[in-house]
């Protein structure tokens, strides 16, 4: 399989994208990592700080821009977008950068102390109101979801024929990766035997929720930053954040936080299996093409052990 090289610019074209938009003085145009399909740049203007994203994809950023208007313009902590354009055959957006750092830079107890703030964040996104809006899964570039239900989306993530995408020739880790086939359709059947569970319920999802993209100055959580964004039921997220924080009672923390609000949560430990399995599936493939085996046979064990 080939791996996906990311665009690289000269300081001079950023400079000028920057320029087009701000006017001079742009300063401190420093690379970031992390981004798997884009090259991100941070730089301050006027004693402010942005975040720059450059991208050959078709379509690139117009999806994010979407997510950025919805989240902030409803008082979630999320990057504003200030501008999207192109410059050649790259797609750029500017986006306001979010002060602190990632919450995985801190100590576990520093992590586990702003939990209840975390738990807060997850319930707020998945309160946000998407009635303006129609489908399940990754949410394109007019705001809308791309398939007609949840169950069109699982199936369609995990078939073969995935051309154009990054999971372009996929089965080719049957061969060639730790990818076990009759563990991976063990964990399918199981997955679509939960899907009635997940199906009725359509909210926003991150998609990413993690400690790698939440910012924190070490006592608060300062904001939520990149995603997978889809629609479908919003306990995926709360299954990635468990997944990510095993030592720190996630589901407990979220479980008391909703009685505490009198909110109760129909079909609680079926959604949540079905949102494990859903995540898990995409964790295996990831896992064995990126050649992770410690966290594939993690991930594996945690999913086979699920309905035991």
């Amino acid at each position: 399989m080939t791996t996906y090289e990311k665009p690289s610019l000269a300081e001079n074209e950023i400079e000028e994208v920057l320029r087009n938009h701000f006017g001079p003085g742009a300063a401190e145009i420093t690379p970031l990592t992390g981004g798997n399909l884009s090259s991100v740049f941070s730089f301050v203007h006027e004693g402010k700080g942005y975040v720059v994203k450059f991208s050959d994809l078709e379509g690139a950023y117009k999806a994010e821009r979407y997510v950025s208007n919805m989240l902030s313009g409803q008082g979630i902590a999320f990057p504003k977008c200030l501008a999207l354009g192109k410059t050649g055959q790259l797609a750029y957006i500017i986006m306001e950068r979010m002060d602190g750092r990632n919450l995985a830079d801190y100590t576990a107890e520093e992590q586990a102390r702003q939990l209840p703030e975390l738990i807060g964040i997850l319930s707020k996104l998945a309160a946000v109101d998407i009635g303006a809006t129609n489908g399940y899964g990754w949410i394109g570039p007019d705001g809308n979801g791309t398939y007609a239900s949840w169950k069109d989306f699982v199936v369609a993530c995990n078939a073969e024929d995935q051309t154009g995408t990054f999971w372009e020739n996929w089965h080719d880790l049957y061969r060639t990766s730790c990818l076990e086939r009759e563990v991976f359709e063990e964990i399918y059947n199981r997955l679509m035997a939960y899907v009635p569970y997940n199906e009725p319920h359509r909210g926003f999802i991150h998609g990413d929720f993690h400690q790698w993209n939440i910012l924190s100055d070490g006592t608060r959580i300062t904001g939520i930053i990149d995603g997978n964004c889809l629609y479908g039921d919003s306990l995926v997220d709360l299954a990635i954040l468990d997944r990510h924080m095993p030592w720190n009672s996630v589901i407990q923390a979220y479980q008391d936080f909703q009685a505490k609000a009198d909110i109760t949560i129909p079909n609680f430990k079926e959604r949540l299996i079905g949102a494990y399995y859903f995540k898990g599936l995409d964790g295996l493939r990831f896992y064995a093409k990126m050649g992770w085996r410690d966290a594939y046979q993690g991930t594996r064990q945690f999913l086979l052990n699920l309905d035991a």
